[in-house]
């Protein structure tokens, strides 16, 4: 899922509701409904300096934990499946000749089966940022959190048993705990609110556990091998309900039950502060009376102008020119605000933003469950594709932890179309290192991949931050999402279509996600291109109609003469 990188343009016009996390960084929004929930209903937020430096600290340390263990546990797919494999999962699903076999080997049947797993828990995490923005916006965080335990916990229940039950419950057991993870990552995010002045620090840190849980079930892999194959997932997901279980004692006991507040709302509240001390309303009481009221208001107002100051730090100026420096690069800013959702939907910015997404991210999500497979075929060596599996298992949580301080950086000083070029160039070139049939394209081919993933989730929500605005962001990156989650569908069927049409040869289906994801690419850099051009000639045709005449001193003068 996409739920990566949060700009840091933090201007003060947040508006609450746009955005679940209900964070200064905006485009993390996910909520699709925006702002329909009945005002009564939500719960008033709290400002940062209400609460102790301490349990601040305590409460960002333990989202990171928990959200390391649980926000996207459903990625680290690659590393559980030879696990999988090895216990005989859908094994029954295979042929008497078939079932004969390696059994580190799957037949066709049950190779779609376990890629059909995780095909619907991705699509499952896509869709369920809808209702999660709606349930975190009207019920706050903690709710949510909760939520999210339950989820986590009924996932690792079926998947534990899931060999005893008399039903198939590896897929629904998988669906829950790709479902509890948005439910608990998600609202994290408002904890950026807890330290303004390090906000970019701590949703670093939270993007940071959420890309290296991948890696929970690669440590799991590597315990399963050491025990000789005795500690087995039942065990396994017996012991991760401690998970869930911290999860909702720290929900219950440690962190807010409603969200912090924002940067623009700490500075709505100081003026209020100030406005509270004028001399209105006082009624019939005496001289003395008023004083006293007056004085604990004057008293009141220093003290919190003295806590947000303090809490805001005194780079806000800095902060604000250097969020309009970003918008003035990005060449697109500004393309669509103010326009409806419908009208934004109806654009060729959401049309053709959303096939790439589409694109990509079935191409992602359909090289995560079949790398393995892909590279026995096109290697023609099981032990290389393996060791070639084993590194992409540890490379996906790595590449997303270190390439976070390199996309802000991409993001924050070059134009959107110069990242659009950048995506399709790097799409193009994990295509075509995808068909060469060698190990040093395979690994290379790995390296890019685990780099790229995180950039093109981070870019595609800050394209939909700029371009659309934070007003209707909730609804149309919602969407866009929704749209890709579902259509990811057709993973399955590009699976079978290898299997069974081209009898696992992976080279044309990859020809083809490689041709689409080029057409449609340059289609959607051609039009950002061209667009940006138009807006920066009406920009500075604005400005000079905006410039006052000024007369020429030497005419003037001549003129007087």
């Amino acid at each position: 899922m996409s739920l990566h990188r949060v700009t840091s343009m933090s201007s003060c016009e947040q508006v609450r509701g746009s955005s679940p996390a209900r964070s200064e960084h905006k485009n993390m929004s996910f909520n699709p409904v925006g702002t329909w929930v009945p005002p009564a209903a939500k719960e008033e937020p709290i400002g940062a300096f209400e609460v102790s430096k301490g349990k601040r600290i305590l409460q960002v340390a333990l989202a990171v934990v928990y959200c390391l263990f649980a926000a996207g546990v459903v990625f680290g797919y690659a590393a559980i499946k030879p696990v999988l494999v090895k216990e005989g999962v859908y094994r029954d699903y295979c042929s008497e000749e078939a079932e004969m076999g390696d059994p580190e080997k799957t037949c066709y049947e049950q190779e779609i089966r376990l890629n059909l797993m995780f095909t619907i828990a991705a699509v499952a995490t896509n869709c369920v940022a809808l209702p999660v923005g709606t349930i975190l916006d009207k019920y706050g965080p903690r709710i949510s959190g909760i939520i999210g335990s339950i989820l986590l916990a009924i996932g690792a229940l079926l998947f534990a048993f899931a060999g005893q039950l008399p039903f198939d419950a590896y897929i629904p057991g998988y669906v829950f705990l790709a479902l509890g993870g948005p439910f608990v990552f998600i609202p994290s995010f408002q904890l950026s609110n807890t330290f303004p002045q390090h906000s970019g620090l701590i949703l670093a840190l939270l993007t940071g556990a959420f890309d290296s849980s991948s890696a929970i079930f690669l440590f799991y892999r590597l315990i399963y091998s050491t025990s000789h194959e005795t500690f087995t997932p039942q065990k396994f997901f017996l012991i991760y309900l401690i998970v869930p279980m911290l999860i909702l004692l720290v929900q219950t006991f440690i962190m807010p039950q409603n969200s912090y507040k924002t940067v623009g709302e700490l500075i709505t509240n100081a003026e209020n502060a100030i406005d509270e001390d004028q001399p209105n309303g006082y009624g019939s009481q005496d001289a003395e009376e008023i004083h006293q009221i007056q004085e604990q208001r004057r008293q009141h107002r220093e003290s919190v102008v003295s806590e947000m100051t303090s809490l805001l730090g005194k780079s806000g100026n800095k902060q604000q020119k250097a969020d309009e420096k970003k918008q003035n690069i990005s060449g697109v800013w500004g393309a669509l605000h103010g326009r409806s959702a419908l009208e934004q939907i109806k654009s060729p910015w959401f049309i053709l933003i959303t096939l790439f997404t589409v694109v990509q991210m079935t191409r992602i999500n359909y090289f995560v469950a079949t790398v393995r497979t892909q590279y026995e075929y096109m290697l023609h060596d099981y032990l290389l594709a393996e060791r070639v599996n084993h590194v992409f298992d540890v490379a996906l949580p790595a590449g997303g932890v270190l390439s976070i301080p390199f996309i802000g950086l991409v993001l924050d000083n070059f134009s959107t179309t110069f990242v659009l070029a950048l995506l399709v160039t790097g799409a193009t070139t994990i295509g075509v290192l995808g068909v060469l049939p060698y190990t040093w394209a395979a690994y290379a081919n790995v390296t890019l991949f685990v780099l790229y993933r995180p950039l093109y989730y981070t870019a595609v929500s800050d394209y939909a931050a700029k371009v659309f605005g934070f007003h209707t962001f909730g609804k149309v990156y919602g969407l866009i999402i929704l749209t890709a989650g579902l259509l990811n569908l057709s993973q399955s069927g590009l699976d079978a279509m290898t299997h069974k049409v081209f009898n696992q040869d992976p080279l044309p289906v990859n020809l083809i996600l490689l041709f689409a994801v080029l057409i449609v690419g340059s289609v959607l850099v051609g039009f950002v291109w061209h667009q940006s051009r138009h807006m920066k000639r009406d920009h500075l045709e604005e400005e000079a109609e905006d410039t006052p005449d000024t007369a020429i001193p030497a005419a003037a003068t001549n003129g007087s003469a």
